[in-house]
């Protein structure tokens, strides 16, 4: 009887792991604390948009538990961003490349996606809101990245350049 009572608790523990493995959300994989990542450039796009991306990526970041720092600073990863539009059959779409570079200056990951814009025009003339859902889309690639790099490999700060010149290590 006691081995019967003890098979029935190892199965309702045995399910309960299983069904806390089938929640869903974006960080089931673990969670990008603790990884801190530096945005060092955006180009294609000019200042003001980047600045408002900037903001956009901040907030992103926050919402996912992304450690965003200065160029500056001591980060694990160093991030570089290209953006352009493309406009086909009248639906214009924002082109977006993250690459995402390691301590030792490699490219560790090349992520890339595109975004709908509700603008025709240039990239100059991008909206809040299709700069919101380009740094939400985004994020949530880069979070997914530093969650499974977080496991894999020890922590090294890669270098910052300034200039040619190191900034932090």
């Amino acid at each position: 009887m006691l081995g019967m009572k003890r098979a029935g608790s190892m199965a309702v523990l045995a399910i309960a792991v299983l069904l806390g493995a089938c929640q869903t959300d974006s960080f089931s994989s673990g969670s990008p604390e603790g990884v801190p990542i530096a945005l060092e450039s955006i180009d294609g796009a000019p200042q003001p948009v980047r600045t408002a991306l900037i903001d956009e990526l901040t907030s992103a970041a926050a919402d996912r538990k992304v450690e965003l720092v200065g160029s500056a600073a001591q980060a694990r990863y160093r991030v570089r961003g290209y953006l352009s539009t493309e406009t086909v059959n009248g639906e214009t779409k924002v082109a977006y490349v993250w690459d995402v570079f390691d301590s030792e200056k490699r490219r560790a990951k090349r992520l890339t996606g595109t975004s709908p814009a509700r603008t025709t025009a240039s990239i100059s003339a991008l909206d809040k809101e299709t700069l919101a859902k380009l740094a939400n889309a985004s994020m949530d690639e880069i979070a997914g990245f530093l969650s499974a790099a977080r496991d894999s490999t020890p922590i090294r700060t890669a270098e910052a350049e300034l200039d040619g010149e190191v900034a932090a290590q």
